[in-house]
């Protein structure tokens, strides 16, 4: 038999912080610890447990964004987006849903540029809800930083879709918190006969900032842009994008990636929100409703 190599204690453990600013990122083996009562496979757990053994060894390393100093009046967990001028919202592919067909609550990876995570964000649904109601269930997402921390949620109330364009009656609004419990601003659709227009609102439900879209469904084969803009209009200061990502993956999974690019000194509660808007852009315009809706986007 042949003989292993022998390590040593300090080479069998992950890279560690020097210090509480040190720029080195932290590295954890394992997928992030959700903390949302979810582990790696999505089962229920206890708060703050910890994926087993065979999970851990199964799963690929992640590299944390190494932690930023406390900033004055910014909700804890929100110090990271001070440093990010693009922020990337990746969807995990679900290979239970892609086969069955059967909903499955949605999980994201928030990352920098460098590819680092930043914030793991988990949906927390029940069975019932997610395969009656598809695209239109009401949801509420938690973001979690590398402790297992939540630090934002946002939450959409139940969509109902009674006509075939938006009327005043039904159009969507998003609520955003940080730290949980605390609002700090709203992403509510406007009206308008074929557009996706939004407003980005603060905690008092005044305007900030607009995003305004594309007609999504004459938009095929390629990126799809939202402009996030001035509250004039005249100025665009930032996008969110949702990326094409092929074929293949294009039609077997609805798992949708968003790029956003935001001015690195923009107030961080106004970022928050507007990556708050792309999980309601994604469940808006690109969640199928398992297999029998495949490859067909809603129309609003």
């Amino acid at each position: 038999m042949e003989m292993q190599p022998k390590i040593s204690e300090a080479e069998a453990l992950p890279p560690q912080y020097s210090g509480p600013n040190c720029p080195v990122p932290q590295v954890q083996y394992g997928y992030p610890q959700y903390g949302s009562g979810l582990n790696v496979l999505g089962q229920p757990v206890a708060y703050g447990a910890f994926p087993n053994q065979n999970q851990l060894s199964a799963a690929a390393p992640v590299i944390w964004m190494a932690a930023p100093p406390a900033i004055p009046k910014c909700p804890p967990g929100l110090e990271y987006l001070s440093q990010l001028d693009q922020i990337s919202v990746q969807q995990q592919i679900e290979l239970m849903e892609m086969i069955s067909g059967f909903e499955t609550c949605n999980k994201y990876e928030v990352k920098n540029s460098a590819g680092q995570m930043v914030y793991f964000a988990a949906e927390e649904n029940d069975e019932f809800t997610l395969n009656c109601y598809g695209a239109l269930r009401p949801f509420t997402i938690k973001l979690f930083d590398s402790r297992s921390q939540p630090v934002m949620q946002v939450s959409r109330e139940f969509y109902c879709s009674i006509c075939c364009c938006p009327c005043i009656c039904c159009l969507e609004e998003l609520e955003v918190q940080a730290p949980l419990g605390t609002v700090i601003g709203y992403v509510k659709q406007n009206w308008h006969p074929c557009l996706p227009k939004f407003s980005i609102l603060n905690e008092a439900r005044e305007d900030v900032l607009k995003m305004t879209g594309p007609c999504v469904p004459c938009r095929c084969f390629e990126d799809i842009n939202f402009e996030v803009k001035t509250l004039d209009g005249k100025s665009t200061i930032g996008s969110v994008s949702r990326q094409w990502t092929g074929f293949a993956r294009e039609a077997a999974t609805d798992a949708s990636n968003f790029n956003i690019r935001l001015p690195v000194d923009l107030d961080i509660k106004v970022k928050a929100m507007v990556m708050g808007a792309s999980f309601l852009l994604d469940f808006m315009f690109f969640e199928h409703s398992g297999n029998r809706n495949r490859g067909n986007r809603r129309r609003r």
